[in-house]
């Protein structure tokens, strides 16, 4: 079971932790093991949902391939990137979801990625029932819309592709210069944005402060 670290806790006596003590202290983070609210579902999924506000990437990939029919291969995936130290919270989201792969990205960086059709519709309904709550929301809807296209099998079609072309060109960074090239006339669709931002839960606190805080 992976523990995590929340607010309330009490960490005033954090020099008379042992080494043999489940509040096992470690300078400068908090390591996965000082708390343990496994139990509580909700808790833990604040967090994550308040930890991808700050970190998490919602991406679409399309790629040039000759192989397919449309041209173009693509590909959804989410994506966390962080230090190696904290290896653990990644740990956690692969707990909680039951998906996702762990990869050294560098020297000292380590990456959570989800991919594939089944895998990224545990993601989906993850944030359709704790949503976010910063304008990553808007990249989240985007994702979601491509995701329908993709599981509906119309990205096999240029019709299909253009389509994830459209949604592409308004998530992140949006086209590549290579896309912008071979899509010339694409208009972007409406970036969503989100309207009357509010907390819904501490927790989500807790995450988004624990990837943003300072």
């Amino acid at each position: 079971n992976l523990n995590f670290y929340l607010p309330h806790l009490d960490l005033s006596n954090r020099r008379n932790y042992h080494t043999n003590s489940k509040l096992l202290f470690k300078p400068r983070y908090y390591c996965t093991e000082i708390a343990k609210i496994n139990s509580d579902e909700n808790k833990i999924a604040w967090f994550l949902t308040g930890f991808t506000d700050g970190e998490g990437s919602f991406q679409l990939s399309l790629v040039k391939n000759n192989k397919c029919n449309a041209g173009y291969s693509s590909q959804l995936y989410f994506q966390i990137l962080m230090h190696k130290k904290d290896k653990g919270i990644l740990e956690l989201f692969q707990s909680k979801w039951g998906v996702g792969n762990l990869k050294d990205k560098a020297i000292d960086a380590i990456g959570f990625t989800v991919t594939g059709i089944n895998n990224i519709k545990v993601v989906i309904d993850h944030f359709d029932k704790y949503p976010l709550i910063t304008q990553k929301w808007g990249d989240f809807q985007l994702f979601k819309r491509a995701f329908y296209i993709i599981e509906s099998k119309e990205h096999l079609t240029v019709e299909g592709i253009k389509k994830l072309i459209t949604i592409k060109a308004s998530m992140n960074k949006g086209l590549s210069n290579e896309l912008k090239l071979a899509f010339p006339d694409i208009i972007p669709v409406k970036r969503p944005l989100l309207q009357d931002q509010e907390i819904r839960d501490p927790y989500w606190l807790s995450g988004f402060t624990s990837a943003e805080g300072s």
